[in-house]
């Protein structure tokens, strides 16, 4: 297990912001040298802690749709099921535990209201669903 130190959480904020930035504008914005960054970034990797880099799309850009956040509460100790039932809708885009109120959350994407209307229908109707909550995200800030 990686114990993170305050460079490694700076380093992982900026690739955050900018996965594709190069080793030199990363240790100038951290105020290190190269050999650092590249030493440190190896040592993510290595430990498992970074996986990998990829880029952040804007969901309000590209194609048109509807996309929005369920929460969802499961009965007894159906999640298991509930879970690869959920995983079998195209529209899922991610599914994660969660504490509290929920046991889920899932991010769901249609190409219309109508699509949409008939993901929410095929959730609540996966036994061991008892409850759910959705809200439908409007733009990213």
């Amino acid at each position: 297990m990686h114990i993170f130190d305050d460079l490694d959480r700076n380093l992982i904020a900026v690739l955050r912001e900018d996965g594709r930035a190069p080793i030199s504008k990363l240790a100038e914005i951290l105020g290190v040298s190269r050999a650092t960054v590249q030493a440190r970034l190896d040592r993510l990797l290595d430990s498992g802690a970074v996986l990998g880099f990829t880029i952040r799309a804007r969901q309000d850009h590209g194609p048109d749709g509807v996309h929005a956040i369920m929460m969802i509460e499961v009965s007894g100790r159906s999640t298991t099921a509930v879970i690869k039932r959920l995983r079998g809708l195209p529209e899922l885009r991610s599914l994660h535990s969660t504490n509290g109120k929920w046991d889920l959350v899932a991010q769901l994407t249609a190409e219309s209201l109508t699509d949409f209307d008939r993901v929410l229908r095929d959730v609540r109707v996966v036994e061991g669903i008892t409850n759910s909550e959705t809200s439908i995200l409007l733009s990213t800030v």
